[in-house]
């Protein structure tokens, strides 16, 4: 796998643009000044950097070098740490990030979702958030971006039992026109979560 998306980060220009998603963007409310925040599967560092020039503390993981090199060229001088990591095998710890950003990391099949899943619950901190989007089953009719096996979609049902023991603040499937680069681009069928860990 980490061979076929360092082909896909390969080229010069960033596949899913230098903007942070617009669903993060939306949730900039949620976060304070100096939180440890967790960017999964963070790819060329988009979300990430942005998210350090909200004043946070970031993590960007991510497992292909190739993206990661690109996200430290677009972070620049902000300061995002940065993990070269498989996220099926990373220490993702406990209790240790205030917030976890994952947003379109449905690269995982049923069985490493849900262990990647239980990662998140237990690596934040009481009360810590995580805010989620991604795609749902009809993104297969649009084919403008995702995964093309319907097992690593979602749907508000998945995620409603996936964090039923968490406190969910915002979950809503909706569609939209996402404007990410040429890796994301066209009418989307999105999902959005944002839960908190009580």
């Amino acid at each position: 796998m980490r061979e076929f998306w360092d082909n896909r980060y390969a080229s010069e220009h960033y596949l899913f643009g230098t903007r942070p998603n617009a669903f993060l963007v939306s949730q900039q409310f949620r976060f304070h000044p100096g939180q440890q925040v967790l960017a999964v599967a963070d790819g060329e560092g988009r979300n990430g950097a942005w998210l350090a020039a909200q004043g946070l503390d970031v993590l960007s993981v991510d497992f292909s070098p190739i993206a990661q090199e690109k996200a430290k060229k677009l972070a620049g001088d902000l300061p995002v740490k940065f993990e070269l990591a498989d996220l099926t095998q990373w220490k993702w710890g406990i209790e240790r990030f205030d917030a976890v950003v994952a947003i379109f990391i449905q690269f995982a099949g049923r069985e490493a979702r849900e262990k990647m899943f239980g990662e998140i619950k237990n690596c934040l901190k009481q009360g810590g958030l995580l805010i989620l989007e991604g795609y749902s089953p009809k993104q297969l009719e649009y084919r403008t971006g995702g995964p093309s096996q319907l097992e690593n979609l979602y749907t508000e049902e998945m995620l409603r039992e996936a964090f039923s023991d968490f406190e969910i603040l915002h979950l809503e499937s909706r569609e939209a026109m996402v404007d990410e680069g040429e890796g994301h681009s066209g009418r989307s069928a999105l999902i959005d979560l944002v839960a908190r860990k009580p």
